[in-house]
């Protein structure tokens, strides 16, 4: 989508207009060979379905499919995908040393209204020939994704832009993301505290603290990133760009009476159903 030699706008300028960091748009990554590539999209699939899997059992579950691999490739291209058991990732929610801690607030509290809780989180996404990785804001009651990024780095600049943006449509009381350097980062933690909204903060090896958004992200591969293989970044945007939409305005929730997340979140009604 960049055009390095286009008349009018600069390299920085195009950048800023698509809200991409420079330093995503120079990064060169050093690829996987073909196979390893097959064997991290069978390891995402499998870890999507049980999370509690370690490299161990995702490496014997692959044996029992016909796949040869053994356990220290397993858990060499996990560690790549930032993938773990249970718990926050160790590259996609990798504390700072430096950024401070907050604790976890929601234990035992009933999310019973819209903008009570949002919650982000990061996951990898496997493309053709390489991989990117998707934040996205969720508002917890309604289930409601008010925005994403993508990137084909770590680095913490597509998380503030999805927070920007999820900020321009309202604000929670509580903010829940796990202990990654990004959501730890002063940039994040400090937009947060300028708008005045609490932050909490999944302990560490506690996936389920931030459990609806691993439901989402279990919906999200299962129904468009597995059936349909993205060649590029560019291509994985253009296709969540039409997900979301139906995700939010068409996609029926069960827990949510049968209704859609945006009929939830924007009419911002009282509601006869309970949030688990």
């Amino acid at each position: 989508m960049i055009e390095p030699a286009h008349p009018q706008l600069s390299v920085v300028r195009q950048c800023e207009l698509l809200d991409l960091s420079r330093s995503s748009y120079y990064y060169q990554p050093i690829g996987e060979d073909e196979e390893n590539r097959l064997v991290m999209r069978l390891i995402d699939a499998e870890y999507t379905e049980r999370p509690f899997y370690g490299y161990r059992k995702i490496t014997h579950s692959l044996r029992q499919q016909g796949y040869v691999v053994n356990k220290k490739r397993v858990q060499r291209l996990m560690q790549t995908m930032g993938l773990a058991a249970i718990g926050p990732k160790p590259n996609l929610s990798k504390p700072h040393p430096n950024h401070p801690i907050y604790p976890y607030l929601l234990r035992g509290v009933s999310i019973t209204t819209v903008n009570q809780v949002w919650s982000a989180d990061i996951t990898y996404i496997p493309l053709a020939r390489d991989w990117m990785y998707l934040v996205a804001v969720i508002d917890w009651f309604s289930r409601y994704v008010l925005a994403w990024e993508v990137s084909n780095t770590m680095e913490t600049d597509f998380c503030l832009v999805a927070l920007e943006r999820a900020l321009q449509q309202g604000k929670p009381l509580i903010f829940n993301t796990d202990q990654g350097a990004q959501f730890t980062s002063n940039d994040f933690t400090g937009r947060l505290k300028n708008a005045g909204i609490a932050i909490s903060m999944d302990g560490r090896g506690r996936a389920l603290d931030n459990v609806f958004v691993e439901r989402l992200w279990r919906t999200v591969k299962q129904e468009e990133v597995y059936p349909n293989e993205y060649p590029s970044l560019a291509i994985g945007r253009q296709r969540l760009n039409r997900y979301f939409p139906f995700y939010n305005n068409a996609r029926f929730h069960q827990s949510l009476a049968y209704r859609t997340p945006a009929s939830v979140y924007l009419s911002q009604d009282d509601c006869s159903f309970n949030v688990h």
